[in-house]
């Protein structure tokens, strides 16, 4: 297909909307159709039931009205917190039904209804994958946190469960918080979740399933004699939480390791376990980095460094890397780093002490956390699971009567050419989605312009990009800034340059994904920034809007590439193979519903873009509660 180049218009990046602008069209009328109006019945009855459930507002002193409250959840109860206090102080913008309805994604998982954070004890089993969450059953904000449940049999098409733990005992009184799920050689489960007491103290907790020929998992006992584990010597009451699945190791002993810190020092703490009711705590860290705080929900797995699959979590060897992945409580990333596991005294040491945990490489450069992988044996696989929170206020998630959702289930694998990060990939089975296709090829796109792309509405697609750089005569090779600036709008020889995803036709609100080139050296090989923009995302004041910013390695055989998967109110982009992954959630206020568009854009100054694109518009996938045919 050839794209509309004559029309490109010149230059829509270079300023921000005026505030008179803003103001002009957050004052412009929605159509509400019929369908609208049902829902809006529907989401009145569903705010009504919210707020009866939810915990009482605070009053603000100066007027006796009553707000949310200023500090953020969580905090108190001794995890990283869970709500955006600071957007209280934005002027709130008056969101419509149709507006909160089209934000809900249509392939990603989420619950019904209500709040939802980690991903919990994910496995494969008797033909059905599961996953487990941090719920709130009666609310959208988080508070009372049970452990959901769905099943899937492809990881897109899910299946609602009833709840499969809820705090019920003095050691899970104040929350039954994360754990994960260790498939035994005898084909029996355990999983091991963190539980908060009745005092606020972090203990770890065993359940199993009470049937194993159920191959949906539907009911869960806890250990009689619970906790398990108890916070060691040394270690804070609130600073001993998500225990990681288990692996096995040479003396016929199962491990498990821990988040925790001392003082500002991020580490992990390692057991050792025959029957995960009887433990020993190992003389000697996994791992610890100083100044990196709290480690959260730690994930630690072995990788193939010549190998084309996946690695159950008890493989080691010569031809083997492991991973440790730390959710840091102080900056809510996910960090990582690849290096060595030492079996005999259960430590790991990185390959590059320069990107360790905490001060190196992230899973994720945008919003995303307390992530969490596991060993898929039908696939032979290591997937990954990574929750995504709300940018908006507390007060639309109440009104839309939800809040969070998961990532498109990602594969995970070293990269054999840097030999220094992973890949992230989206699990195969999305491409089940696809409905109609559009190929582009070659479209030059022109310093300071945009170029629309002509596939109707664009809020459900995959779009795969690849970019050629074309030096203009006169200018010769330049060199351009380092980063992602002030985002699309932040201009120099080499960049920005990319797409707009969930625009409108003005550009009054768009979403810049998108390429920065510092410069290009002797041997062609490029030192590359890859972006993400949500500046101008939506015209909502009440919204977190950042600039998400990655460095991405580029060799000299390669061309520029990016995939991009849209699906409403979320964005997840995957550079060069997934070297490099950003997840932005966005919540426009024009650009939704079939007004939703897709640009090609160029703000370098010297150079033309040359890009080629295979677009699919995806389906959505359906989600059912329990019981089901």
């Amino acid at each position: 297909m050839k794209p509309d180049v004559e029309n490109a218009t010149q230059s829509p990046l270079l300023n921000p909307p005026s505030d008179r602008e803003i103001g002009r069209r957050a004052q412009k009328g929605t159509l509400v159709s019929i369908a609208s109006i049902v829902f809006l019945i529907l989401s009145l009855v569903a705010l009504a039931l919210i707020i009866i459930n939810h915990e009482p507002l605070e009053k603000d002193q100066k007027n006796n009205v009553k707000s949310l409250p200023l500090r953020p959840r969580g905090v108190a109860e001794g995890v990283s917190a869970k709500s955006n206090p600071y957007l209280s102080n934005k002027a709130s913008y008056n969101w419509t039904n149709a507006m909160l309805s089209w934000q809900r994604t249509a392939f990603h998982f989420q619950p019904q209804t209500n709040w939802m954070n980690d991903p919990n004890g994910p496995l494969f089993y008797s033909g059905w994958y599961h996953i487990f969450y941090q719920y709130n059953p009666d609310s959208a904000v988080w508070g009372n946190i049970t452990w959901g449940h769905a099943v899937s049999r492809d990881m897109i098409h899910w299946l609602y469960l009833p709840i499969a733990l809820v705090p019920d005992t003095w050691h899970d009184i104040n929350g039954v918080w994360s754990g994960s799920a260790t498939l035994l050689p005898d084909g029996k489960i355990v999983m091991l979740y963190t539980g908060n007491t009745a005092q606020n103290v972090q203990v770890q907790n065993l359940a199993y399933p009470a049937n194993l020929s159920d191959p949906l998992l539907l009911d869960w006992v806890k250990y009689a004699d619970n906790p398990v584990l108890v916070p060691p010597p040394g270690i804070g009451p609130k600073d001993f939480r998500d225990p990681t699945t288990a692996w096995i190791g040479p003396d016929e002993k199962w491990r498990v390791t821990i988040g925790s810190k001392v003082n500002k020092t991020g580490l992990s703490l390692v057991y050792r376990t025959k029957d995960f009711i009887h433990y020993e705590l190992s003389d000697h860290y996994l791992h610890a980095v100083p100044g990196t705080g709290m480690w959260e929900c730690v994930d630690f797995f072995p990788v193939s460094v010549n190998g084309p699959n996946g690695l159950d979590s008890s493989v080691n060897g010569p031809e083997v890397k492991h991973v440790l992945k730390a959710s840091l409580d102080d900056t809510k990333v996910d960090h990582y780093a690849i290096g060595t596991y030492f079996v005999e005294n259960d430590t790991w040491v990185p390959d590059n002490p320069h990107e360790d945990v905490g001060i190196g490489l992230k899973l994720d450069y945008g919003r995303y956390y307390a992530s969490k992988t596991f060993y898929d044996q039908q696939k032979q696989r290591r997937v990954l699971w990574g929750w995504i929170n709300e940018s908006d206020s507390e007060t639309a998630d109440l009104k839309k009567g939800w809040a969070s959702l998961q990532t498109i289930p990602r594969t995970v694998l070293f990269d054999k050419k840097t030999r220094t990060n992973l890949l992230q990939w989206p699990v195969e089975e999305v491409d089940s989605l696809r409905l109609s296709n559009f190929e582009f090829e070659e479209v030059v796109v022109k310093p300071g312009s945009v170029v629309p792309l002509d596939i109707g509405p664009a809020t459900q697609l995959d779009i795969f990009a690849e970019f050629e750089i074309e030096f203009l005569a006169s200018k010769g090779i330049g060199k351009g800034n380092v980063g992602c600036g002030s985002g699309a709008v932040d201009r120099s020889a080499l960049g920005p340059f990319g797409i707009l995803a969930i625009a409108d036709d003005q550009l009054s609100e768009l979403t810049p994904i998108y390429f920065h080139l510092s410069s290009i050296t002797s041997d062609a090989s490029l030192t590359t920034s890859f972006c993400v923009d949500e500046t101008r995302s939506s015209m909502a004041p009440d919204v977190s809007k950042l600039v998400f910013e990655s460095k991405v390695p580029v060799l000299s055989d390669e061309k520029l590439s990016m995939r991009v998967l849209v699906d409403h109110s979320i964005i997840e982009s995957f550079a060069q193979g997934g070297r490099t992954v950003i997840s932005s959630r966005v919540y426009p206020t024009e650009a939704i519903y079939g007004a939703a568009r897709l640009f090609l854009f160029n703000n370098a100054t010297d150079i033309n873009i040359k890009a080629s694109l295979k677009i699919w518009q995806l389906n959505s996938a359906f989600i059912r509660p329990f019981p089901f045919d």
